[in-house]
């Protein structure tokens, strides 16, 4: 499937402003370009639909930001969702180890589906801050203008109202912080190594052990809200 051009989808009206604002900038009209410039060369970019997680998870529904970093670049894995993949396929090792920590730290049975679609629609926002990637070829769009949409996002997303979890896992996702922290003290920042197998048993803070998924539920509870990790399989 080809990605969808121009970015005309559908997301929640809380989004729409940010995403306005970055497709009139310099930064989002030389990415736009970009892209159009290399499917007409031929490349096959993933996901088809980049945008994906802000149609699932509204705005005004967001309690837990987790931050990837870049799409798979395999056939038929990314789905416009950081770390999931669609029914069907192999557990990517990421998230082998995001559910190896799931079931140690809440006890629940590793799923045998690696698509997180329930977490985005509980008000899991799944972003990758570079949205886009060509087929074989790993941060082929990075700096090429979506990191100013994720930041926006980001930072949008710590300007409202609600208390969220900001959950940022290895280097790159750990360099948003100080836009969250800029927004004020209501939120609740988790850090940790990168779930991938080189990263997730180093220390000084790794993946596994973290104990993010019950610290968020807890700390959500003393917000008056709940989060339900389970996934069917």
């Amino acid at each position: 499937m080809k990605l969808q051009l121009p970015l005309d989808w559908q997301v929640d009206a809380g989004w729409r402003p940010v995403l306005e604002a970055w497709r009139e900038s310099p930064a989002g009209q030389g990415l736009l370009n970009h892209l159009s410039q290399r499917e007409t060369a031929g490349a096959v970019i993933y996901p088809p639909d980049p945008l994906r997680a802000l149609r699932l998870t509204p705005l005004e529904r967001v309690r837990v930001v987790i931050l990837g970093q870049d799409p798979y670049h395999g056939p038929g894995q990314a789905e416009g969702l950081a770390f999931s993949v669609p029914s069907g396929n192999k557990v990517p090792p990421s998230l082998r180890n995001i559910f190896k920590e799931l079931q140690r730290d809440l006890g629940q049975q590793p799923p045998m589906t690696p698509h997180l679609g329930a977490w985005a629609q509980r008000g899991v926002l799944l972003l990758n801050t570079c949205l886009t990637v060509e087929d074989g070829a790993p941060a082929s769009h990075a700096k090429r203008g979506w990191e100013a949409l994720t930041d926006a996002l980001i930072e949008a997303a710590a300007r409202d109202a609600a208390p969220k979890v900001f959950m940022l896992w290895g280097a790159h996702a750990q360099a948003k912080a100080a836009l969250i922290q800029a927004a004020g003290p209501q939120h609740l920042l988790l850090q940790a190594n990168h779930p991938s197998p080189l990263s997730a048993t180093r220390p000084p803070q790794p993946f596994i052990g973290c104990a993010h998924f019950s610290q968020a539920a807890q700390w959500l509870a003393g917000q008056g809200q709940s989060l339900d990790w389970a996934l069917s399989d």
